[in-house]
Protein backbone atom coordinates (compact mmCIF):
# COMPACT_ATOMS: atom_id res chain seq x y z
CA UNK A 1 0.00 0.00 0.00
CA UNK A 2 3.08 2.28 0.57
CA UNK A 3 4.98 3.53 -2.22
CA UNK A 4 8.72 5.28 -1.57
CA UNK A 5 8.94 8.52 -3.77
CA UNK A 6 12.26 10.64 -4.02
CA UNK A 7 11.59 14.12 -3.70
CA UNK A 8 12.90 17.66 -2.54
CA UNK A 9 11.61 19.49 0.75
CA UNK A 10 12.03 22.84 0.92
CA UNK A 11 12.06 24.30 4.87
CA UNK A 12 12.33 27.71 5.06
CA UNK A 13 14.52 28.36 1.32
CA UNK A 14 16.29 25.51 2.29
CA UNK A 15 15.99 22.59 -0.02
CA UNK A 16 17.54 18.85 1.07
CA UNK A 17 16.49 15.23 -0.78
CA UNK A 18 14.30 13.39 1.36
CA UNK A 19 12.49 9.93 0.51
CA UNK A 20 8.55 10.15 1.65
CA UNK A 21 6.50 6.89 1.84
CA UNK A 22 3.25 7.34 -0.56
CA UNK A 23 0.12 5.64 -0.87
CA UNK A 24 -0.53 3.70 -4.02
CA UNK A 25 -3.98 4.11 -5.44
CA UNK A 26 -5.10 0.89 -7.91
CA UNK A 27 -8.27 0.36 -9.48
CA UNK A 28 -10.93 -2.73 -9.11
CA UNK A 29 -13.62 -3.49 -10.91
CA UNK A 30 -16.55 -4.55 -9.32
CA UNK A 31 -19.32 -7.20 -9.96
CA UNK A 32 -22.66 -8.63 -8.78
CA UNK A 33 -23.07 -11.86 -9.26
CA UNK A 34 -20.94 -11.79 -12.57
CA UNK A 35 -22.14 -8.60 -14.10
CA UNK A 36 -20.27 -5.41 -13.90
CA UNK A 37 -21.53 -2.88 -11.38
CA UNK A 38 -18.13 -0.15 -11.52
CA UNK A 39 -14.85 0.17 -11.01
CA UNK A 40 -13.41 1.70 -7.85
CA UNK A 41 -10.24 3.71 -6.97
CA UNK A 42 -9.16 2.36 -3.88
CA UNK A 43 -6.62 1.18 -1.56
CA UNK A 44 -5.24 -2.34 -1.96
CA UNK A 45 -6.06 -4.32 1.22
CA UNK A 46 -9.90 -5.01 2.69
CA UNK A 47 -11.05 -5.57 -1.15
CA UNK A 48 -13.56 -8.31 0.12
CA UNK A 49 -15.14 -5.83 2.69
CA UNK A 50 -15.09 -2.91 0.12
CA UNK A 51 -16.82 -5.01 -2.21
CA UNK A 52 -19.47 -6.05 0.10
CA UNK A 53 -19.81 -3.37 2.10
CA UNK A 54 -19.95 -0.85 -1.17
CA UNK A 55 -23.07 -2.81 -2.08
CA UNK A 56 -24.99 -2.43 1.07
CA UNK A 57 -24.20 0.78 2.01
CA UNK A 58 -25.59 2.38 -1.69
CA UNK A 59 -28.79 0.05 -0.71
CA UNK A 60 -28.32 -2.55 -3.33
CA UNK A 61 -27.94 -5.33 -1.43
CA UNK A 62 -29.39 -6.38 2.11
CA UNK A 63 -27.05 -9.73 2.87
CA UNK A 64 -23.80 -10.90 1.03
CA UNK A 65 -23.73 -14.91 0.23
CA UNK A 66 -20.03 -14.92 -0.59
CA UNK A 67 -16.84 -12.17 -1.62
CA UNK A 68 -13.91 -13.26 -3.88
CA UNK A 69 -10.76 -11.03 -4.50
CA UNK A 70 -9.54 -11.82 -8.21
CA UNK A 71 -6.57 -9.86 -9.34
CA UNK A 72 -8.46 -6.73 -9.81
CA UNK A 73 -11.46 -7.72 -9.76
CA UNK A 74 -13.77 -7.75 -6.56
CA UNK A 75 -16.80 -11.15 -7.53
CA UNK A 76 -19.72 -10.48 -5.18
CA UNK A 77 -22.45 -13.47 -5.02
CA UNK A 78 -26.04 -12.43 -3.41
CA UNK A 79 -29.34 -13.83 -3.55
CA UNK A 80 -30.92 -10.66 -2.64
CA UNK A 81 -29.44 -8.06 -5.10
CA UNK A 82 -31.78 -5.35 -7.12
CA UNK A 83 -32.03 -5.11 -10.65
CA UNK A 84 -28.74 -3.09 -11.45
CA UNK A 85 -29.99 -2.19 -14.98
CA UNK A 86 -33.09 0.15 -12.93
CA UNK A 87 -31.06 1.11 -10.73
CA UNK A 88 -30.90 5.14 -10.74
CA UNK A 89 -27.00 6.41 -10.75
CA UNK A 90 -25.29 9.12 -9.73
CA UNK A 91 -21.81 10.76 -9.61
CA UNK A 92 -21.31 10.97 -5.86
CA UNK A 93 -18.90 14.26 -4.60
CA UNK A 94 -15.85 11.84 -4.76
CA UNK A 95 -16.32 11.38 -8.65
CA UNK A 96 -17.41 7.68 -8.17
CA UNK A 97 -20.68 6.22 -9.22
CA UNK A 98 -23.74 6.17 -6.24
CA UNK A 99 -27.00 4.49 -6.62
CA UNK A 100 -29.89 7.32 -5.55
CA UNK A 101 -32.71 4.87 -3.01
CA UNK A 102 -34.11 6.46 -0.05
CA UNK A 103 -32.90 4.64 3.34
CA UNK A 104 -34.72 3.36 5.94
CA UNK A 105 -35.28 5.68 9.00
CA UNK A 106 -33.34 4.69 11.81
CA UNK A 107 -34.72 4.17 15.06
CA UNK A 108 -32.35 2.73 17.31
CA UNK A 109 -31.82 3.68 21.12
CA UNK A 110 -28.37 3.88 21.30
CA UNK A 111 -27.18 6.83 23.58
CA UNK A 112 -23.61 8.16 24.10
CA UNK A 113 -22.03 10.21 26.58
CA UNK A 114 -19.61 13.37 25.65
CA UNK A 115 -16.29 10.85 26.70
CA UNK A 116 -17.85 8.44 24.16
CA UNK A 117 -17.56 10.74 21.19
CA UNK A 118 -14.26 11.81 22.05
CA UNK A 119 -13.10 8.08 22.74
CA UNK A 120 -14.66 6.91 19.03
CA UNK A 121 -12.72 10.58 17.72
CA UNK A 122 -9.20 9.52 18.95
CA UNK A 123 -9.24 5.58 17.54
CA UNK A 124 -9.84 7.45 14.09
CA UNK A 125 -6.23 7.54 13.12
CA UNK A 126 -4.88 4.69 11.80
CA UNK A 127 -0.60 3.92 11.18
CA UNK A 128 -0.96 4.48 7.61
CA UNK A 129 -1.90 8.03 7.82
CA UNK A 130 0.75 8.96 10.99
CA UNK A 131 2.82 7.70 8.07
CA UNK A 132 2.16 8.75 4.67
CA UNK A 133 -0.79 11.78 5.52
CA UNK A 134 -2.41 10.60 2.09
CA UNK A 135 -5.06 8.37 3.43
CA UNK A 136 -8.54 9.26 4.82
CA UNK A 137 -9.30 6.67 8.03
CA UNK A 138 -12.43 5.37 9.50
CA UNK A 139 -13.50 3.36 12.53
CA UNK A 140 -16.35 1.35 13.76
CA UNK A 141 -17.51 1.37 17.46
CA UNK A 142 -19.75 -0.58 19.38
CA UNK A 143 -20.39 -0.49 23.47
CA UNK A 144 -17.36 1.53 23.71
CA UNK A 145 -14.95 -1.09 22.07
CA UNK A 146 -13.69 -0.98 18.94
CA UNK A 147 -14.42 -3.30 16.49
CA UNK A 148 -12.57 -2.35 13.42
CA UNK A 149 -10.27 0.26 11.35
CA UNK A 150 -10.03 1.11 7.39
CA UNK A 151 -7.66 3.28 5.37
CA UNK A 152 -8.20 3.92 2.27
CA UNK A 153 -6.77 6.93 -0.58
CA UNK A 154 -10.83 8.01 -0.82
CA UNK A 155 -13.35 9.02 2.53
CA UNK A 156 -16.30 6.57 0.85
CA UNK A 157 -13.98 3.42 0.84
CA UNK A 158 -13.46 3.80 4.25
CA UNK A 159 -16.99 3.24 5.33
CA UNK A 160 -17.49 0.81 2.94
CA UNK A 161 -14.65 -1.31 4.17
CA UNK A 162 -16.12 -1.03 7.90
CA UNK A 163 -19.96 -1.88 6.60
CA UNK A 164 -18.39 -5.03 5.08
CA UNK A 165 -16.63 -6.17 7.70
CA UNK A 166 -19.35 -5.92 9.51
CA UNK A 167 -21.72 -7.41 7.29
CA UNK A 168 -19.38 -10.37 6.41
CA UNK A 169 -18.88 -10.82 10.17
CA UNK A 170 -22.34 -11.01 11.60
CA UNK A 171 -22.43 -7.67 13.36
CA UNK A 172 -25.33 -5.65 14.49
CA UNK A 173 -24.41 -2.17 12.62
CA UNK A 174 -27.67 -0.91 14.63
CA UNK A 175 -25.66 -0.58 17.50
CA UNK A 176 -22.44 0.65 16.05
CA UNK A 177 -21.29 4.27 15.79
CA UNK A 178 -18.69 5.35 12.77
CA UNK A 179 -15.99 7.81 12.99
CA UNK A 180 -14.43 9.32 9.85
CA UNK A 181 -11.64 11.59 9.22
CA UNK A 182 -13.82 12.77 5.87
CA UNK A 183 -16.53 15.36 5.35
CA UNK A 184 -20.37 14.25 4.89
CA UNK A 185 -22.05 15.48 2.54
CA UNK A 186 -25.14 13.17 1.73
CA UNK A 187 -24.03 10.23 0.00
CA UNK A 188 -21.69 9.95 2.54
CA UNK A 189 -24.62 10.34 5.19
CA UNK A 190 -26.71 7.95 2.91
CA UNK A 191 -24.21 4.94 3.02
CA UNK A 192 -24.51 5.12 7.04
CA UNK A 193 -28.13 5.51 6.86
CA UNK A 194 -28.11 2.19 4.34
CA UNK A 195 -26.00 0.34 6.60
CA UNK A 196 -28.14 1.08 9.54
CA UNK A 197 -25.86 2.97 11.66
CA UNK A 198 -27.64 5.27 13.90
CA UNK A 199 -24.20 7.79 14.38
CA UNK A 200 -21.50 9.48 12.29
CA UNK A 201 -18.76 10.99 13.85
CA UNK A 202 -16.64 13.14 11.85
CA UNK A 203 -13.55 15.37 12.29
CA UNK A 204 -14.39 17.39 9.23
CA UNK A 205 -17.65 19.11 8.23
CA UNK A 206 -20.53 18.74 6.42
CA UNK A 207 -22.92 20.37 4.23
CA UNK A 208 -26.93 21.26 4.08
CA UNK A 209 -27.63 18.42 1.94
CA UNK A 210 -25.45 16.24 4.40
CA UNK A 211 -27.27 16.99 7.42
CA UNK A 212 -31.36 17.24 5.51
CA UNK A 213 -30.28 13.32 4.55
CA UNK A 214 -29.25 12.43 8.48
CA UNK A 215 -32.13 13.84 9.85
CA UNK A 216 -34.91 12.26 7.06
CA UNK A 217 -33.11 9.25 8.06
CA UNK A 218 -32.51 9.45 11.63
CA UNK A 219 -28.94 9.59 11.96
CA UNK A 220 -26.85 11.62 14.52
CA UNK A 221 -24.79 13.64 12.60
CA UNK A 222 -21.67 14.91 14.83
CA UNK A 223 -19.22 17.00 12.79
CA UNK A 224 -15.65 19.23 13.80
CA UNK A 225 -15.00 16.49 16.55
CA UNK A 226 -11.76 17.27 17.62
CA UNK A 227 -10.01 17.07 21.59
CA UNK A 228 -12.76 17.81 23.32
CA UNK A 229 -15.21 19.74 21.19
CA UNK A 230 -17.81 18.72 18.16
CA UNK A 231 -21.11 19.98 16.92
CA UNK A 232 -24.60 17.98 16.90
CA UNK A 233 -26.20 18.74 13.76
CA UNK A 234 -29.16 16.10 13.71
CA UNK A 235 -30.98 14.20 16.64
CA UNK A 236 -29.18 15.15 19.55
CA UNK A 237 -31.29 12.88 21.60
CA UNK A 238 -28.56 10.29 21.40
CA UNK A 239 -25.99 12.41 23.20
CA UNK A 240 -26.52 12.14 27.20
CA UNK A 241 -24.92 14.36 29.72
CA UNK A 242 -24.90 17.36 27.91
CA UNK A 243 -24.43 20.78 30.59
CA UNK A 244 -26.15 23.74 28.94
CA UNK A 245 -24.18 27.03 29.18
Amino acid sequence: MIHTHHGIQVVAGTARETDDPVVIEDRFELLLNGRPVTEMVASRDQLKELGAGYLVSEGILCSVDKVEVEGDRILVWSDTGCDLRRAKREVGSSGGLSFISTPRRNVSAIRLTPDDVIAVTRGIETELWKKTGGVHCSVLFSGGRLLAKSSDVGRHNTVDKLVGYAVLNGIDLSRCVIGCTGRQPAGMVRKSAHAGIPVIISRAATTDKGIAAAEAAGITLIGFSRGDRFTIYTHPERITGIRTA
